[in-house]
């Protein structure tokens, strides 16, 4: 069953991380270590988390933390608006636990569509929706397991098939592509 349960956890498109009363950092999924890896999180998650472990060791987190703890922040060096849901589990043990959500560009356009119009291969918009996201080529390689080579390839093929010569030209036709649709 873990097995399951550490499968489904590394395929989630948002980043799951557990602390500890000690503040270690006791489980990451494969997305919150790519975070990681490329940013530093703000320190409002510390100081919520150290608050949080305060109020269960006085027994006031009802009282303390009455709803639900959203935290809204732009990350240095991220294009993307990212939400931290921080929650709280109690049993067995006291642990604090942060949802990353990254309001992400990919995610303001109709992928669908644009796969459509452009005739593009499913992996190709896998790799697309990253680039719109911001990821380097390594990095993308990484989060689809794939080679560096493979994504160059695709993004080859991307710009190819949409008739432009490099990302800048790449992001601005889809966002006015996309921006032409809303309107």
């Amino acid at each position: 069953m873990n097995d399951i349960i550490n499968a489904v956890m590394d395929k989630m498109p948002i980043g799951v991380m557990l602390y500890n009363q000690q503040m270690e950092n006791v489980y990451c999924n494969k997305r919150a270590i790519s975070i990681l890896n490329r940013y530093e999180l703000p320190h409002d998650i510390a100081d919520i988390s150290k608050r949080i472990f305060e109020a269960i060791q006085s027994s006031r987190l009802n009282e303390l933390f009455p709803g639900e703890i959203y935290l809204s922040k732009k990350l240095e060096g991220s294009p993307s608006n990212w939400t931290f849901k921080i929650f709280v589990s109690e049993n067995p043990q006291p642990l604090v636990g942060v949802f990353i959500i990254e309001e992400a560009v990919s995610n303001k356009v109709d992928m669908n569509q644009i796969r459509q119009q452009f005739k593009l291969t499913r992996r190709e918009v896998d790799v697309l929706r990253r680039v719109l996201d911001g990821l380097k080529n390594i990095e993308i390689a990484e989060d689809l397991e794939i080679s560096e080579q493979t994504v160059k390839d695709h993004m080859s093929n991307v710009y190819m098939k949409i008739g432009v010569e490099n990302r800048f030209s790449l992001i601005r036709s889809l966002i006015s592509t996309s921006e032409i649709q809303h309107h």
